[in-house]
């Protein structure tokens, strides 16, 4: 009842600003983490969330349902880090990419490791159902309202996700992707 109250006054207007942090920062560990997964980088992430917050107060009179802010939130941050994806992908094609590596170091078990190697070699759009799905413990029915897709292309997507990501595991992890 209290976020329905809190989303009826960003609806509004009415301390719009408070109520809108307010629904942020309730939701900044579950986003952080989806955009963790997409660039295994806190730095990175951190931006991602920045951008997604950016775009959903600047859009926030579009939300229609208030009590839907978690899902519609999570929409903007996908699709943030589907756009960064994307243009690093086209400044790869025209200079080389910088390794990132700024010598520090995390301790992570080398079954983590290769669980995470193997993420990222699963197609994009079978990656984030496998995110969602598992790091996030949203349902078919929630994460196919995220993504915009029927509930059974959700369901295909996660089925195929996971024979990649099986396939990876038991063959082991290789270069190419």
């Amino acid at each position: 009842m209290e976020n329905l109250m809190e989303g009826e006054r960003i609806k509004y207007g009415e301390e719009s600003g408070q109520a809108f942090i307010g629904l942020v920062s309730a939701q900044k560990r579950i986003l952080y983490g989806i955009a963790y997964s997409y660039f295994r980088s806190e730095a990175d992430s951190l931006e991602m969330l920045q951008e997604a917050t950016y775009r959903a107060w600047m859009k926030r009179k579009s939300l229609k349902d208030p009590e839907r802010f978690a899902p519609w939130i999570t929409r903007i941050l996908i699709n943030c880090c589907k756009d960064e994806l994307k243009r690093r992908k086209r400044l790869a094609s025209v200079k080389p990419v910088h390794n990132g590596s700024d010598g520090v170091m995390e301790m992570t078990s080398d079954r983590k490791l290769d669980m995470e190697q193997a993420l990222d070699s699963v197609k994009m759009k079978y990656r984030q159902v496998l995110v969602l799905k598992y790091y996030r413990d949203m349902t078919l029915t929630e994460i196919a309202e995220v993504l915009g897709k029927p509930e059974g292309t959700v369901k295909t997507w996660l089925n195929k996700g996971l024979k990649q990501l099986r396939d990876k595991m038991k063959g082991g992890l290789t270069n190419g992707r």
